[in-house]
């Protein structure tokens, strides 16, 4: 018999961990976010007092390192306390149809039992790895570290301090329109970008987003979303330019080692490729947390990434900041110069190394990224547990197959990437780009953005941002080459655009591939801008440099 879900009431939910606190996001020391959206950096410099044991060694130094660490932790603790608001769906639906629940054990719709996802939610509240390893799961796949959200740092804001709004929700409008996006993306994986304005396909996709209110993508000045603004970030830098930053396409070198040849990716539909998960059976499985087998198709010549897929192949096989890493070398080979601020930028005597040099830059993108991942972890393990789009387009195949009745917004039933979709797979299932579909973690917010929301804000700090791309390149549409870019609006490609640009690709390389949605993506940026900047303050009290005036943009 199907289940009927569109009569129950909605009500409000929390999160199950007492600690829902976040601080002033951007206040570092003194820093001042002006109007301008500029973000300024001020530090305070320490003269050191020569000793007898050693030249600048102080008699009180570790009295001073004591205070500097106190003092950190006193202006985390004033920063006082608000709550993680969650979207209500658990309370609304409390077997967790609107929720996180792949790797559980799931009936033939798709479904865990009410106790099943109470037991899950008492395992997560618990915090313990004990009761987390004593949850029974659906298959042999195991969710991936949910404990991460509950980890300390010593450094920068406290997970547990950073907070972003409510995801949508289950049933509302904007998770409609996000929905029919990611259906989109998924429809025109294999499209070359360069073709968004002239083909029918994109022209639909444009026409059908333009028409939802609720759809928080850019669009143009009359309020259209266009080949020009279709599947693009939400910044500035995003809508200048080729679609794909000169970040992920200017070659760079490690060391000796030249890397700029294009990436690996895999064949289009057209030339042999696959999609995932397109049948109930092997839906139901991946649910239940088996991977079902299937063929990967890799294309033999590695290709500049020109379409959806090239990009979601790259966010499936990356490291946590490579994309950021890489960018950091290929603006040193362009000459970049640093943040005019930099104490050395000037200097006639000194060079940056361990602070304020490239040394400093590259491993300060991986203490953001790590800690900037303990802070999403706790956003969805602990407070949202959002659904992720593979399992929507699970409950959206089951309503229009009538055999339940969920409460789904009208725009995702009726939309006309759905009915493609079935066109091409005899189900309304959401095609995914891997195998294995989504990963063993909740949707909201996006680990992928918040490493670049985090890494972006850090490569803004170091470098001087109005520094304008030398001879941009866009792909050819079989991503073999690079062709010069000779657009109007080249002159606006700046390091700044272009590294925002980074992280709106990477972002939603993660929804070309089916696993997540805008919002996650957009969220994420900015719990990651929020991450990066309190570590970059409580670093501002360690220098012994003359560090003031340092500024860069915020998403």
């Amino acid at each position: 018999m199907a289940n009927d879900y569109s009569s129950v009431s909605s009500r409000e939910t929390n999160s199950l961990n007492p600690r829902k606190t976040r601080r002033e996001l951007f206040k570092i020391g003194g820093m001042i976010a002006a109007a301008s959206s500029a973000v300024s950096v001020f530090g305070v410099a320490a003269a050191a007092r020569a000793m007898p044991g050693g030249l600048g060694q102080k008699e009180d130094r570790l009295r001073e390192s004591y205070d500097i660490r106190v003092d950190a932790a006193k202006l985390e603790l004033e920063q006082g306390a608000v709550p993680h608001p969650a979207n209500g769906d658990e309370a609304q639906f409390p077997n967790g149809i609107a929720n996180f629940t792949k790797g559980l054990a799931h009936d033939q719709l798709g479904e865990t039992s009410a106790r099943t996802y109470q037991n899950y939610l008492a395992a997560l509240g618990a915090g313990s790895q004990a009761a987390l390893d004593a949850l029974v799961l659906g298959g042999k796949v195991p969710l991936t570290n949910p404990l991460a959200g509950l980890a300390f740092d010593l450094e920068g804001a406290d997970s547990h301090q950073l907070a972003i709004p409510a995801a949508p929700s289950f049933s509302s409008a904007q998770r409609g329109a996000e929905t029919v996006e990611v259906y989109w993306q998924a429809v025109l994986r294999d499209l070359p970008f360069s073709q968004y304005s002239t083909d029918p396909s994109a022209q639909a996709a444009a026409a059908e987003l333009s028409a939802l209110a609720a759809f928080t993508g850019p669009r143009d000045s009359h309020g259209n979303v266009t080949g020009a603004t279709l599947f693009r970030g939400f910044t500035a830098g995003d809508l200048i330019g080729p679609y794909v930053s000169q970040l992920l396409l200017k070659p760079f070198s490690y060391g000796a080692v030249v890397i700029g040849a294009g990436y690996k990716t895999e064949l289009p539909l057209s030339q042999g490729g696959s999609d995932y998960l397109i049948t109930l059976a092997d839906w139901l499985s991946c649910q239940n947390g088996t991977v079902p087998a299937a063929v990967v198709h890799p294309d033999p010549t590695p290709r500049f990434p020109r379409l959806g897929r090239d990009l979601g192949v790259y966010v499936h096989t990356d490291t946590p900041y490579e994309a950021y890493f890489n960018a950091a070398q290929m603006l040193a080979a362009l000459g970049a110069p640093l943040n005019p601020a930099n104490p050395y930028a000037k200097s006639k005597s000194e060079a940056g190394f361990a602070t304020f040099g490239t040394p400093h830059l590259l491993a300060l993108l991986g203490e953001v990224s790590s800690r900037a991942l303990k802070a999403v972890w706790y956003e969805k393990w602990y407070v949202h547990r959002v659904i992720r789009p593979e399992e929507f387009g699970g409950r959206i195949h089951l309503n229009l197959t009538g055999q339940t009745n969920y409460p789904i917004d009208p725009s995702i039933l009726g939309s006309k990437a759905v009915q493609e979709v079935f066109t091409r797979n005899n189900t309304y299932l959401l095609p995914l780009q891997y195998r294995e579909g989504c990963p063993q973690h909740p949707s909201y917010a996006q680990g992928h953005g918040v490493i670049a929301g985090a890494c972006v804000t850090v490569l803004k700090w170091f470098f001087d941002e109005s520094f304008v791309i030398p001879e941009p390149v866009v792909p050819s549409d079989d991503g073999t080459e690079l062709l010069p870019y000779g657009g109007l609006d080249a002159a606006q490609m700046t390091l700044g655009n272009e590294a925002d640009k980074l992280a709106g690709n990477i972002g939603i390389g993660r929804n070309f591939a089916g696993v997540h949605y805008r919002s996650d993506y957009q969220e994420g940026l900015l719990l990651g801008e929020a991450l990066a900047i309190s570590v970059l303050r409580d670093q501002a009290a360690t220098y012994a440099e003359n560090y003031q005036g340092f500024t860069f943009t915020r998403f």
